[in-house]
């Protein structure tokens, strides 16, 4: 067996073993210390590698890509600030659970500290943002290639247990490139006979089943309960919650990243109707909270449920980590949302003990009222249901809009956020990620600031296989700190928080080959959005006064409190 360098033969053995474990997807950027494990994906039959030439851009299209297929992805990058780079999708992997595999080209340990190019100490860079990292030793015929299969497997067999990134540390001396003879390796792999003759892992761990001990109260289902329902990027985890909702009678609460925000059994406009006295007073009955996945965008609805005098408190989320910001919680169920499901004793299908669909009704006329301009809040309301495929919500002000302003749907839309630091780094590069999981139309909404941070990211876009539609609300700068207590004292909040920056998205779209469009009415983004919606990728640029979107829920706001009973 012949390979270009001995580098090649240890990058080779390490990427066929994490395809092993489920690897398909592996993203890489340029780089010359890297180019052992370059060439060992590249021409490796089982993974489709993507590029991108921006490290940071790079972490996040790998992060959309792990969460929309629901797989372990690879990132490759070379030596030194490249791998910092990646530092914030890592800390988002880590807070999401999600599945990255950092393989980090570095110097030899006889390069640090002494003044060498590109060198940086790269040993646990990312501290305890992953769940398992490695700093190999330098390729070498001295160590058994066992070693290096048998500790990928260890750190696989951890991250099914444990979900999150991992980072694998990879020390390479020149040569890198192809060069002179190719080296023979058979001598040194024969040992790995039974492994070459199979396609499973070196060392295959197991970890047995456990019985779920759940001891649920005999009269639990039969109480005034709520379910409320957090992220969960699976929408097939998600069903089943929805149809628990009805057959107990308990109002269903679902948070925009849940995939039961258009279920036709969810309150959908629950953000808003809180601000409603008598739908809280009727909330107020509840006794018992029964929750499914964390990390909500409503503040008003977490409030709530602090706020609120629970019996009982439960959570179920297959994460083990607490997600439980008030402390509110009194059982903790670590599995997933079917697994709890099945344990909870049968009943018959119960009447609904709440009046809140009714009640609702106040709020349905407020958004209509609200939302029949061209504004923040008319688009999202529209764009809520006219998408189709997938939709990625940029955090700050689109997110809590979005979540805010949803529609009851009759078709499913598969809806993902960056929610777990809720930062605006990343945001297009993740939604290209996840548009490459689905032969559908993907959506991104996001604001101008969030694009402007990301910018480099619209060169992934033009590669999309499928329509792919980028929305930027360009309300100049950061509007989301007007909704904030933050000092407004002489020009303090426009100069330090707001920073207005007075650009516009056209010459960006056409520098990236994409099609551009800034409508001005709500008619025409219905129109445009829809045309975009059947080929090419489009930047649809809406452009509002900064303190529009502010004045808008104060108004809608103030009209919820003060409404007479529609009833």
């Amino acid at each position: 067996m012949h390979y270009a360098t001995f580098n090649h033969v240890w990058a080779s053995l390490l990427l066929e073993e994490l395809y092993r474990w489920g690897l398909r997807e592996v993203v890489v950027a340029p780089g010359s210390r890297s180019t052992p494990l370059t060439m060992a994906a590249s021409e490796h039959a089982g993974l489709r590698c993507h590029t991108h030439f921006d490290e940071r851009g790079l972490g996040f299209m790998a992060l959309g890509l792990a969460r929309g297929a629901q797989q372990p992805v690879a990132v490759i990058t070379t030596s030194g600030t490249a791998v910092a780079n990646l530092y914030p999708a890592v800390v988002e992997a880590a807070l999401l659970g999600v599945p990255l595999v950092i393989l980090s080209a570095d110097r030899p340990i006889e390069l640090l500290d002494n003044g060498s190019n590109q060198a940086i100490d790269q040993r646990d860079i990312f501290a305890r943002h992953t769940v398992a990292h490695h700093d190999l030793p330098t390729p070498s015929r001295e160590i058994p290639a066992a070693y290096l299969l048998s500790t990928i497997d260890q750190t696989m067999a951890r991250q099914h247990r444990l979900p999150g990134p991992v980072h694998f540390n990879c020390r390479y001396r020149e040569p890198l490139y192809p060069s002179g003879p190719p080296v023979e390796a058979s001598d040194y792999l024969a040992p790995l006979s039974r492994w070459q003759h199979s396609d499973a892992p070196w060392s295959a761990w197991q970890t047995a089943p456990a019985a779920l001990p759940v001891a649920w109260p005999a009269a639990f289902t039969r109480q005034r309960g709520v379910i409320v329902v957090g992220r969960i990027d699976d929408p097939q985890q998600a069903a089943p919650i929805a149809a628990l909702a009805e057959q107990l009678g308990w109002p269903l609460l679902a948070d925009l990243q849940s995939q039961l925000h258009g279920d036709p059994r969810h309150l959908v406009h629950m953000d808003l109707a809180l601000q409603d006295p008598q739908v809280s007073a009727e909330l107020g009955r509840a006794n018992v909270l029964l929750q499914f996945g964390g990390r909500l965008i409503s503040k008003r609805l977490t409030q709530m449920i602090a706020r609120h005098p629970w019996q009982q408190a439960w959570l179920v989320d297959p994460l083990p980590q607490r997600l439980d910001p008030d402390f509110t919680l009194t059982q903790r169920l670590v599995c997933t949302p079917a697994e709890a499901i099945a344990t909870l004793p049968a009943g018959p299908t119960q009447l609904p003990w709440h009046t809140l669909a009714r009640l609702q009704q106040r709020t349905r006329q407020g958004i209509e009222r609200y939302t029949a301009e061209f504004s923040e809040l008319g688009v999202c309301h529209q764009l809520a249901q006219l998408a189709r495929g997938a939709l990625f919500v940029g955090n700050s002000l689109p997110a809590r809009l979005m979540n805010m302003l949803g529609s009851t749907r009759s078709t499913p839309l598969r809806v993902m956020a960056n929610r777990g630091a809720s930062g605006i780094d990343g945001l297009l590069a993740t939604a290209y990620g996840l548009a490459c999981t689905t032969d559908e139309p993907t959506t991104v909404i996001l604001g101008d600031t969030s694009a402007l941070h990301d910018l480099n990211s619209l060169a992934l876009l033009a590669r999309a296989q499928a329509p792919l539609v980028v929305v930027v609300l360009n309300n100049d700068g950061g509007s989301i700190f007007h909704m904030l207590p933050v000092p407004d004292e002489g020009d303090l909040l426009e100069r330090y928080y707001r920073q207005p920056h007075g650009l516009a998205f056209e010459h960006a779209a056409r520098m990236f080959h994409l099609n551009y469009a800034a409508p001005t009415t709500l008619a025409a983004f219905c129109e445009v959005y829809t045309q975009a919606l059947e080929a090419g990728v489009t930047l649809i640029e809406v452009t509002v006064p900064h303190q529009q979107a502010t004045d808008a829920l104060q108004a809608l706001g103030a009209w919820l409190r003060e409404a007479p009973d529609a009833s």
